[in-house]
């Protein structure tokens, strides 16, 4: 296979896009001629006109953005076939009814219940037969870039203990392992399974290229021998890209794998933008989506303040404020519904909440559950003490302690604190220093990596969070 055509199927997330794009566009104008496939004047006015291509357009961009708001479009999602279909199904549900909510505000753009419900039988017919047609496409190793890896040791493993699922190699394939050199001459110490070394013989970049190498991952575990620079640079000169390992664990598993980086990559790397535009866009997103969120959600809180009051009595409490960490290091009074009783820490000690913590009252387990106790933080969005997205804000008392086990634990206060976040979405709740250190991966990776696209993917991502409830204590 054509390296050029392998190194386009990394990019299949994009070609999926344009194509179920144009799928769904195509349901419209298929459900419009056989809708009127028996009278010629109706179809002929309806179809000369550019508003059927504005309809097909909406129909299509409200279907994809339910598809999103469901993760069908992250690149790390994992899962069963049936679990995409139900998915697409959901997805399909929330796009139609953002739609309806559309045709009724202005009902120029209505395209009719009949076409509407061909529309998207035919639409759901498209999109599921294109994901399974994908998979099996995709699954193809000649379609995959091909990956030579520059170490055999308890670095180079990490690839076969965190990226063994088919999921996780959906865009690669591992042609093998390379032994390295130690600091001290002699050959690292093998940890990867000895079918899957490969001997180099002769020079590097002739190896890889009569191996159809496209990729070479640099992760020995002993870096004193000093990069194989000459060999490395005669790769990049015929066309094959070389990675190092903290860079490809970073690109394929969406997270900064803590015990690969050290401070000279976190300096000399890209990403980390917190330039003047970058801030502007951000609170301005912040401020436009708080906003819209407290518009929908208002009457919810309402009858959530009035819960807490019925359960607890005249003179308890309704919010809860706590003192958390902000941007730089910097306090804030955190706002939430409260959920616990007012006792829940009475010695003055800070606790993780548990599962079926017994601290939680009845309205708070409900309300906690489906995040409704933390809509008041909109207030601190608003202020500016949070953002609509962003690493979670932790109390001081935890953070002391992290800060001094985690290494890099304070870059997650480069930027603000979030109600939605990225480790939110790809990791369970957190109620240890274990859950820490791995929430800390995807926090670093939002912080190096975060731009107002990847903001709006986690907002309509953690509505399926909201909904299944998944991670809630």
């Amino acid at each position: 296979m054509p390296r050029f055509m392998r190194r386009t199927a990394s990019r299949w997330r994009a070609l999926m896009v344009t194509t179920e794009l144009l799928l769904l566009c195509g349901a419209v104008f298929l459900a419009t001629y056989l809708r009127f496939i028996s009278h010629a004047e109706p179809l002929a006015s309806y179809t000369t006109t550019w508003l059927l291509g504005a309809r097909a357009l909406l129909f299509a961009s409200a279907i994809m953005l339910g598809m999103t708001t469901m993760g069908l479009y992250q690149i790390h999602l994992r899962g069963t076939r049936f679990g995409a279909l139900i998915r697409q199904a959901v997805g399909f549900l929330l796009g139609t009814i953002c739609l309806l909510t559309l045709y009724y505000a202005f009902p120029p753009l209505e395209i009719g219940r009949g076409i509407l419900a061909m529309a998207l039988f035919f639409g759901f017919t498209f999109v599921a037969g294109l994901r399974v047609l994908s998979d099996r496409v995709v699954g193809v190793e000649a379609l995959k870039q091909r990956v030579l890896v520059l170490g055999a040791g308890e670095r180079a493993s990490l690839i076969e203990q965190r990226l063994r699922r088919q999921a996780d190699r959906r865009r690669f394939h591992v042609v093998g392992y390379a032994r390295c050199r130690s600091g001290g001459g002699g050959s690292e110490e093998t940890v990867i399974d000895s079918g899957k070394i490969v001997t180099i013989d002769g020079p590097l970049a002739e190896w890889a290229l009569i191996n159809r190498i496209d990729e070479i991952v640099y992760g020995p575990d002993d870096r004193r021998g000093g990069l194989p620079m000459q060999d490395l640079l005669q790769c990049k000169q015929v066309g094959i890209e070389v990675t190092d390992l903290a860079r490809f664990f970073e690109r394929e598993a969406g997270l900064i794998k803590l015990t690969l980086t050290d401070p000279s990559w976190l300096v000399f790397c890209d990403g980390f933008n917190n330039s003047l535009g970058r801030r502007f866009s951000k609170r301005t997103m912040d401020v436009v989506a708080s906003m819209l969120v407290l518009a929908m959600t208002w009457p919810l809180l309402l009858l959530v303040a009035l819960a807490i009051r019925l359960e607890s009595g005249r003179g308890q409490p309704i919010l809860y404020r706590q003192e958390r960490v902000g941007l730089l290091g910097s306090t804030f009074q955190l706002v939430k519904f409260r959920s616990m009783r007012t006792d829940a820490e009475k010695d003055g000690v800070a606790r993780w909440a548990g599962k079926n913590d017994d601290r939680v009252t009845r309205v708070g387990r409900i309300i906690r559950r489906t995040r409704l106790d933390e809509l008041p933080q909109l207030w601190n969005i608003l202020c500016g003490d949070m953002s609509i997205v962003g690493p979670r804000p932790e109390r001081p008392e935890f953070v002391s302690d992290l800060d001094r086990d985690l290494r890099y634990y304070s870059l997650r206060h480069c930027v603000r604190p979030g109600l939605a976040g990225w480790a939110q979405l790809r990791y369970a709740y957190g109620a240890s220093r274990q859950d820490a250190e791995e929430k800390l991966k995807y926090d670093l990776f939002y912080v190096k990596n975060h731009n107002l696209m990847f903001d709006m993917l986690i907002l309509l991502q953690t509505f399926e969070v909201v909904a299944c409830g998944r991670g809630a204590r």
